[in-house]
């Protein structure tokens, strides 16, 4: 970041949290990439094909330089929530690499404009469309972390790996043993809780 410079600083926590989600799907399976495994059907890929959605609207068609490449599942006529999960023809390379094209356009706008640039968000709220390229990156920063967040969970639950990122995992030193004796005494302070109670 270059003396703080307020853009570099939004676009350097919008780079760690795209690297974030990528990273979760790391040394899966195809298989376990698109698990969905809990009710609502929240899955890795889905979360990224999710976000190449976003990001490409916020950053593309917000500020009039529309991201050209193909996606039916943001059209008007595809299944509700056909962008959280990825069909069986679209592969993990697919939909990186199609994240990857779309962070690269949105990082081309992010570079062309200022951040008091003005652009329209048709799909707020009339009083609320006009905004500025700040608003949108706190916003796709705040949008990416929360998908990473569920990433981290569902990361877990596929093969119980946790962390923030490559090179730097965030969590308390500790073998499986002590987080087995930790969740062991959370589990027991909540059942605690709620005897009490």
């Amino acid at each position: 970041m270059a003396d703080n410079d307020p853009k570099d600083v939004l676009r350097h926590y919008l780079r760690v949290a795209r690297e974030a989600i990528v990273w979760k799907l790391d040394g899966l399976s195809e298989y376990d990439t698109r698990r969905p495994l809990v009710p609502t059907g929240t899955n890795l890929l889905g979360l990224v094909k999710h976000l190449a959605s976003v990001e490409a609207g916020y950053f593309g068609e917000c500020f009039d330089r529309p991201f050209t490449e193909p996606m039916p599942w943001t059209d008007d006529d595809a299944e509700p929530n056909a962008d959280m999960w990825a069909t069986a023809d679209e592969t993990r390379e697919y939909i990186l690499g199609i994240y990857q094209r779309v962070t690269a356009h949105s990082d081309a706008t992010i570079d062309q404009l200022q951040l008091d640039s003005l652009g329209q968000v048709p799909w707020w709220p009339e009083n609320r469309r006009e905004v500025t390229l700040q608003l949108l990156m706190v916003h796709m920063i705040a949008e990416t972390n929360r998908h990473a967040g569920q990433a981290d969970i569902v990361r877990e639950l596929v093969d119980g790996a946790a962390g923030l990122r490559a090179g730097n995992a965030n969590m308390a030193p500790g073998d499986a043993s002590w987080w087995k004796d930790y969740r062991d005494r959370l589990e027991q302070a909540a059942r605690s809780a709620s005897d009490a109670m």
